[in-house]
């Protein structure tokens, strides 16, 4: 159904590639994504549109005949009674294309990933160190990793 050879640089280019009616769905998502994770960033993982908080928020991507949402198995596990008429697996859903799309329920399962993620620390990233000595065979610098 994807009609772009490369790789999306962004939603938006993600959504282009679409029919109108699958664009619509797909812009509706999106939106109720942002409106309860106004602080998530919109980026392309996957080659699908994702939203990270802290990590990954969520994933979601239009196939042929369903929209598939993926808000991690702790977002699943914690609606599955709710997401119990759709097809799905541990970490994903399956919301079909030609059936209405349950937006209150999305903006549900965000709101409960938005707070999961609040409630762990950023991912800190190791530091390190460049260390330059001069005085070798060449004369060229010498570099070497550091830990700190």
């Amino acid at each position: 159904m994807k009609s772009h050879s490369a790789s999306p640089k962004n939603i938006d280019e993600y959504i282009a590639a679409f029919p109108r009616d699958v664009q619509e769905i797909l812009k509706q998502i999106r939106a109720a994504v942002k409106k309860v994770a106004p602080d998530a960033e919109e980026t392309i993982k996957y080659q699908i549109p994702t939203f990270v908080l802290n990590g990954n928020l969520l994933h979601f991507a239009a196939f042929k005949n369903h929209i598939g949402f993926y808000p991690t198995p702790s977002g699943i596990e914690a609606f599955k009674h709710e997401l119990a008429a759709y097809k799905g697996a541990k970490g994903s859903v399956q919301f079909p294309i030609d059936k209405p799309i349950p937006l209150s329920l999305i903006k549900r399962i965000v709101k409960f990933r938005v707070d999961k993620a609040r409630a762990k620390s950023p991912v800190r990233r190791r530091k390190t160190k460049v260390i330059s000595r001069a005085g070798d065979i060449n004369d060229k610098p010498i570099f070497a990793k550091q830990s700190c």
